[in-house]
């Protein structure tokens, strides 16, 4: 059976891609990028957040956004969005063990063709008058709820 994972868009700040394949290690999860990223992939400033957890991440890389969305709808896999634009709260979702959770690029989120491609958008509320939190610990809060409500692996 598929495991949970996390889902990058075309990331702009290895260091953050680093640090949410460090958090994938230690929890299990698997992790799709989604190219073209805004760095190369051996970047040290991703190794260097990874540290020497990068070697026990499940990594899949997708050419660009067509590849990903065919394979995942191949899988059958439901594609969760963390978006500023949702109104759905992350809490009130009722996570599936194969859901594939979708982070936008630091710099811009994600395009509206692939905001409309999600079968669910979620939303971390924050406090008026602030943008956004950071990708990495976007992806710790969601992941945490989704592994809460569906077990986690050992």
């Amino acid at each position: 059976m598929p495991q949970l994972a996390i889902a990058l868009y075309q990331p702009d700040i290895a260091g953050n891609t680093g640090t949410i394949m460090r958090l994938a290690a230690c929890l299990g999860l698997a992790v799709e990028v989604v190219e073209p990223a805004g760095f190369d992939l051996s970047d040290r400033n991703l190794r260097r957040a990874g540290m020497d957890y990068l070697a026990a991440v499940a990594l899949r890389r997708h050419l660009d956004w067509n590849h990903f969305d065919d394979w995942r709808r191949q899988s059958g896999r439901r594609l969760v969005l963390a978006s500023t634009g949702a109104s759905l709260v992350y809490t009130d979702v009722d996570y599936r063990p194969d859901d594939i959770l979708l982070f936008g690029r630091e710099s811009a989120g994600v395009p509206a063709h692939v905001h409309a491609a999600a079968d669910a958008r979620v939303l971390i509320p924050m406090r008026t008058g602030q943008r956004s939190i950071n990708v990495a610990m976007s992806a710790a809060m969601i992941a945490g709820e989704a592994l809460r409500q569906t077990g986690f692996a050992e």
